[in-house]
């Protein structure tokens, strides 16, 4: 499973017969790098996912607002989401009947939380080729500009890999890609609650500090097609695969794990922010 390079080159989508999105949404995704929004999960359902992310978190501590990074394949509730046939037929029509989910995490900005994440392409950070990870992002909290939403810029995606430059102390990562606002007008990713958007792997995004009184929490989940493969022996141990549709190829996948309980578990992999 172990390529020599990554390929970080956009293919188009092509989708003969789509069965959520429609021909102008696919169009969108190849022509921006990203579709919104979709609605998923109903007033309760999401209360009950918010309910069950705050457990979480409280249960982490200091570390619950960016430290729950990819249990879907240790906590049977990430696992739920992640497998859901509302959210995975969204995922299909741009990855293919076969999909995987190989990495999660909970995002969560307090309020005057003064930290940015700074313009990136996630791809970048990641050991795997080629690029075909499609990001679910799930707001849990209703996501708008004035709580530090993503912000993307459309057509960034199909650019390749962009130049890079340092971050000062108020980002959350040590680097961040360079002149981004040369590459065009951000887009602001608003969502109500239980709803999603979707969006490419090298598609150029961030997100400012919260200078709201109101929390922004996410859920990201981060799907890709069988064909894809780890490139680093080292960064491929840490990543524990689920099987949300088809066949997984090469790819070893686990099994709906029973336990749900954060606390008797722990990450095997940290992968970004949003």
């Amino acid at each position: 499973m172990i390529d020599a390079q990554l390929d970080l080159g956009f293919r188009p989508v092509e989708r003969a017969a789509p069965r959520r999105l429609t021909a102008a949404e696919i169009a969108h995704y190849n022509a921006h790098g990203y579709v919104q929004p979709f609605d998923i999960f109903g007033a309760g359902e999401i209360a009950e996912i918010r309910a069950y992310v705050d457990g979480l978190m409280a249960a982490m501590g200091d570390r619950g607002a960016y430290g729950i990074n990819c249990y879907q394949a240790r906590l049977a509730g990430l696992y739920d989401i992640a497998t859901d046939p509302r959210i995975v037929e969204h995922v299909a029509d741009i990855v293919g009947d076969d999909v995987l989910c190989w990495a999660t995490a909970v995002l969560s900005k307090a309020p005057h939380d003064p930290k940015q994440v700074p313009w990136h392409q996630d791809a970048s950070f990641w050991k795997l080729s080629p690029a075909r990870t499609v990001t679910v992002w799930l707001a849990i909290d209703d996501a708008d500009a004035a709580n530090s939403t993503m912000r993307f810029i459309p057509g960034s995606h199909d650019k390749g890999a962009l130049a890079v430059r340092g971050t000062g102390a108020d980002s959350v990562f040590h680097q961040e890609t360079a002149d981004a606002e040369a590459l065009g007008a951000p887009f602001t990713n608003a969502l109500r609650a239980g709803q999603i958007s979707l969006h490419a792997d090298m598609l150029v995004h961030g997100s400012l500090p919260n200078r709201s009184d109101r929390r922004r929490c996410g859920l990201t989940l981060r799907y890709c097609p069988p064909e894809v493969r780890m490139t680093d022996p080292k960064w491929a141990a840490g990543v524990e695969a689920i099987l949300c549709r088809g066949d997984p190829g090469d790819w070893t996948v686990h099994p709906r794990p029973e336990n749900d309980d954060i606390t008797a578990t722990s990450s095997p992999h940290v992968v970004g922010n949003n």
